[in-house]
């Protein structure tokens, strides 16, 4: 800071030489008498120290020699009055500096310091220089703090002591000297200070740490340059970057006070790697939870390997946060995906496992795996090379005992499948901007309480988010879109999948699907998928529909609840079940689907919103509550029924059926609609001793009458002669092929109608 320079501020006062009118012996206020024709006071041209100065007689007790311009006093300038001279002859005095302080009425401001420290002369013909320092700020080596109120000075100097002594004095200089104070002033330091040569190879490390111990709340600022860190390096003060820096892949730079991503990118010029370093950062230091990437967009040159990032780890349980910006890829081959053969061998007693594994190193661990039996979304969870294994994330259903496998290894933006487990990571308003070239987001092998909320998955090419272990334990997918890249393509053709999990208990809430294969292949048990909308249409006539909701798991615990299925349907299997055929398991069971509005829009007649379909034989429904939905077909025709059993591999066991709720639910344009219990009425005209009828067209999935539990006459009962009959007959279920059919049995032959209730199940 320079006023002269900045603002053309005028302080030098002129040379003793130009005249002595404008130098006072009294304060230098206007009316003050001067040393122009004084008798002690006269021009010395050509002095061998000073050339041209000013000798003077010291006459009064207080000699003053005060400069009658008027200097500014500017809040944050800060003035330097230096004064050189020396003794001649006679006695020898003390100097000063000294000063008169005005305010902007010209009045003088009492009450402040307005001389600096005196100097004693000692020796004639010696240079003795003396100066102060005046200012506002009350800060160390400010000899007069004047504050705020004086708006200008008359400054000079001062003689004291005995009198009759001769000096000759140089011209007085007054200079801004705010630069004495700059470390003081401003809320910075500079690395430079303290070392730093920003060479972009001499090591800086410990300069940066000086820097910052020495900022004491102050920033710390990086200067122009290129500066290389050879160790980690922990900012504890707040840091600004005009310069890069460079560092080993394992080092650290953690900025404790501004940790965000715009700054990592200040520092390492580069968007990509300073995503990287800043999440080694966030994995590294307990000072911070969360990296805000400040709405940055950050062009990937290949899949960000988080736990290679981060370098240190394979287990985290902390809570860390990612949010707040937007990851694409470049168009790079690095985005293409990885397809691998190999032989190997299966048993159901080993059920995650496939040994004897050719060419096991070559196979990367998150691969999806394909084969005879392998269910959907079969993915590597680990491979040992030494034992020639692989570790799969779900059991295979009917794989024979050798076969040759394929294993595709996708690219994500984001992949955390290095890490051994991680816990309580969460992801937030994030875009994962995939444009059809790479998937999105891939979770470590294990963990807990995986968050991903109001993220945007836009355009993956083959899945959003993919687990391939247990991380989606406890997962929580709330609020997010996924925008599929096949949207032009028939529905039937489409292969994109939005998610999946494997584990238990995954809170799958209010997210929007667009036009995926799939919205979400859903093993393990225990989760709730509330208020998603998944639409899954396309331009066909009387188009195939694909599921929505594909559940691995048989006996599921799960609610599916006010959901809006459009063109979709909930596809339940156990294709994750080494073991398929049902004796000795639970079967079909624990699953509620309630509320939710069920859509179909041009769609073949033979679509079904709900189908089960065995992939083993003994299977049965045991707990299912279907209750009001909405089951709605729109775009001309009608659906034949919204529900249905795939028997490709199997067919249910109806004969044991229990604990099934179909009720309360609306049906529009639908031919069969599905009721549990089912009451039908029953009417004969001609009289007759045996009335039978068929409610196949009413029972949930192909199912028996199982139990008649009434049977209510509507009006009289007629016999052959017309007269009443006053005697109930018994009911006959399970009649008929398919077991659909009900006898009523009378005591002789009648007429009349019956209103009679059937349940497709038992209770226990």
């Amino acid at each position: 800071m320079n006023k002269v320079i900045t603002d053309g501020v005028t302080l030098m006062p002129p040379a003793f030489g130009d005249g002595l009118t404008v130098w006072s012996n009294q304060d230098g206020t206007p009316g003050s008498t001067t040393y122009d024709g004084s008798a002690n006071a006269v021009i010395v041209p050509a002095d061998a120290d000073f050339g041209n100065c000013l000798e003077l007689l010291k006459d009064a007790a207080t000699q003053k020699v005060r400069h009658m311009g008027q200097t500014p006093i500017l809040p944050g300038c800060y003035l330097k009055v230096t004064a050189r001279l020396k003794a001649i002859s006679g006695n020898l005095p003390s100097v000063r500096i000294a000063a008169w302080a005005g305010d902007a009425f010209g009045t003088h401001v009492a009450g402040l310091v307005e001389t600096g420290t005196s100097v004693a002369l000692t020796a004639y013909g010696e240079v003795v220089e003396v100066w102060a320092i005046i200012g506002a700020g009350q800060r160390t080596g400010v000899d007069m703090v004047w504050g705020t109120v004086p708006t200008y000075g008359h400054f000079g100097l001062d003689l004291t002591g005995a009198n009759g002594g001769v000096v000759r004095i140089d011209d007085i200089r007054i200079e801004d000297a705010t630069d004495v104070f700059h470390r003081k002033l401003m809320d910075w330091v500079d690395v430079r200070d303290f070392g730093a040569t920003g060479d972009g190879v001499t090591d800086d490390s410990a300069a940066f740490d000086a820097a910052d111990a020495a900022a004491a709340g102050r920033t710390v600022l990086v200067s122009e340059g290129t500066y290389h860190l050879a160790a980690s390096v922990t900012f504890g003060s707040r840091v600004r970057f005009a310069g890069t820096v460079t560092m080993p892949a394992d080092k650290r730079l953690s900025l404790n006070r501004n940790f965000d991503l715009p700054t990592y990118v200040e520092a390492f010029g580069d968007e990509e790697l300073a995503l990287k370093k800043a999440l080694q950062a966030l994995f590294n230091f307990s000072d911070h939870e969360s990296l805000d990437m400040g709405g940055r967009r950050v062009k990937l040159t290949a899949p960000l390997d988080v736990h290679a990032a981060v370098g240190n780890l394979d287990t985290f349980a902390n809570r860390r946060v990612l949010r707040n910006g937007q990851v694409e890829p470049d168009s790079s081959i690095n985005w293409d995906s990885e397809t691998f053969s190999s032989l190997a061998d299966y048993s159901a007693a080993s059920p995650n496992v496939l040994s004897n594994v050719a060419n096991v190193s070559q196979i990367p661990p998150g691969s999806l795996v394909t084969g005879t039996g392998v269910g959907r979304e079969v993915y590597v969870r680990s491979t040992n090379v030494a034992a020639g294994t692989i570790t799969l994330s779900q059991p295979l259903y009917a794989a024979p005992v050798q076969q040759n496998y394929t294993f595709t290894r996708f690219k994500y933006l984001l992949d955390f499948g290095g890490f051994v487990s991680l816990q309580r990571f969460v992801i937030e308003d994030l875009e994962f901007l995939c444009e059809g070239t790479c998937s999105g987001l891939m979770l470590p092998e294990a963990g807990l309480i995986f968050q991903i909320k109001d993220c945007f998955f836009t355009k993956p090419k083959d899945r959003g988010i993919t687990s391939v272990g247990t991380a989606c334990s406890g997962m929580q997918l709330d609020r997010n879109q996924f925008l599929s890249n096949e949207q032009a393509l028939d529905a039937q053709n489409r292969v994109t999948i939005a998610f999946n999990t494997n584990a238990n208990d995954a809170k799958i809430r209010n997210n929007r699907a667009v036009r995926f294969r799939h919205f979400g292949i859903v093993g393990g048990t225990g989760h709730l998928i509330e208020g998603n909308h998944f639409f899954q249409g396309d331009n066909a006539t009387a188009g195939q529909r694909t599921a929505g909701i594909v559940l691995t798991s048989s006996n599921c615990k799960i609610v599916v609840s006010g959901n809006y299925i459009d063109n979709a349907s909930i596809d339940w299997a156990n294709e994750h079940d080494a073991t398929p055929d049902g004796a000795g398991t639970f079967s079909f069971g624990g699953l509620t689907i309630v509320g939710n509005i069920f859509m179909s829009g041009g769609s073949a007649s033979w679509f079904e919103f709900i189908r089960i379909k065995p992939h083993g034989t003994g299977h049965t429904i045991n707990g299912l509550n279907v209750s009001g939905n909405i089951f709605k077909h729109v775009g001309g025709g009608s659906l034949v029924r919204v529900e249905g059993v795939d028997t490709s591999i199997a067919a249910l066991d109806t004969n044991t059926f229990r604990n099934v709720i179909w009720q309360g639910n609306t049906y529009n344009a639908v031919d069969d609609r599905t009721y549990n219990p089912v009451t039908v009425t029953m009417q004969e005209i001609v009289a007759t001793d045996v009335w039978n009828t068929d409610f196949a067209r009413f029972l949930p999935f192909g199912g028996r009458v199982r139990r008649v539990i009434a049977a209510l006459p509507e009006g009289q009962i007629k016999g052959a002669g017309g007269t009443g009959v006053f005697t109930m007959p018994y009911a006959q279920s399970n009649q008929g092929t398919t077991g659909s059919g009900v006898n009523l049995r009378w005591s002789e032959p009648v007429t009349g109608k019956v209103r009679t209730t059937v349940r497709v199940d038992n209770p226990t």
